[in-house]
């Protein structure tokens, strides 16, 4: 297939030694690619796979021109190869998601279906195959976030989301800030909505997050968003209006025929 120009949709996909999801997860992609209506890119980020991921994302990439592949020097992180994804992305509306195929890629649909009216719309796992440890410290770090930020996000961990590319003029990320996105956002005055996603174990590979980097680096990273949220700025400026072009005019003779 031809890629386009200038898509409506760039699905950023971040790969740290998937080779056995990634073939399912592009078979998936491709259904949704074919189910929606908009045009669309993949941009996949090789995060410095050390497996045969590469290897499958050339055979791919040589199949549809659709696909994008970003290879970083070495192993960044999460973040790092979304922020390279976003930043490289074409498209007026940007999606992400993990590359486990524990989100169903179809999801997106459900995402860009409730996008009208917001900025961002983001997945809700309300039922999740994960084991308890996982359940109950995701739990605990969106509570905790939450309260600390003044947020209402069931589940800012979702790898789904999608948002309007006018989101990156204003926010910035930084190492393990993805988990704060839709609050970032929020930050400078956007708007955001959840829709409840489906969520799956692991069909290949191992989890690269453990409770140490999943839940302690989280609740500390909270107190930078509470800075930052604390000394935003909050002005709103208007524009005096020029002056009337007519206002230094000769008033009209009352007594001068129309034309």
């Amino acid at each position: 297939m031809s890629a386009t120009s200038d898509p409506y949709l760039s699905l950023v996909v971040p790969v740290h030694n998937e080779e056995g999801n990634l073939e399912p997860l592009w078979g998936e992609i491709a259904a949704l690619l074919a189910a929606i209506e908009p045009s669309a890119e993949v941009v996949f980020v090789n995060d410095g796979s050390t497996d045969g991921s590469s290897d499958v994302l050339d055979r791919l990439r040589a199949a549809d021109a659709r696909i994008r592949v970003l290879d970083h020097d070495g192993n960044h992180g999460l973040t790092a190869a979304l922020d390279c994804g976003f930043r490289n992305a074409r498209g007026e509306v940007i999606g992400m998601m993990d590359a486990d195929l524990q989100n169903p890629p179809g999801a997106i649909a459900d995402l860009l279906a409730a996008l009208p009216g917001y900025d961002m719309a983001i997945g809700w796992r309300k039922d999740r195959n994960d084991s308890w440890l996982k359940r109950i410290s995701s739990r605990i770090a969106n509570r905790y976030r939450n309260w600390r930020t003044n947020e209402k996000v069931h589940d800012t961990g979702c790898g789904l989301k999608v948002f309007r590319r006018r989101i990156l003029e204003r926010v910035k990320l930084y190492d393990g800030m993805h988990r704060f996105l839709p609050t970032l956002a929020r930050m400078e005055g956007y708007t955001v909505t959840e829709v409840v996603v489906p969520h799956r174990q692991r069909a290949s590979g191992s989890s690269h997050y453990g409770v140490w980097n999943r839940l302690w680096k989280g609740l500390r990273d909270v107190k930078s968003v509470r800075w930052m949220w604390r000394n935003r700025f909050t002005y709103v400026a208007t524009e005096r209006p020029p002056p009337d072009a007519d206002a230094d005019a000769p008033p009209a003779d009352p007594a001068a025929p129309e034309a």
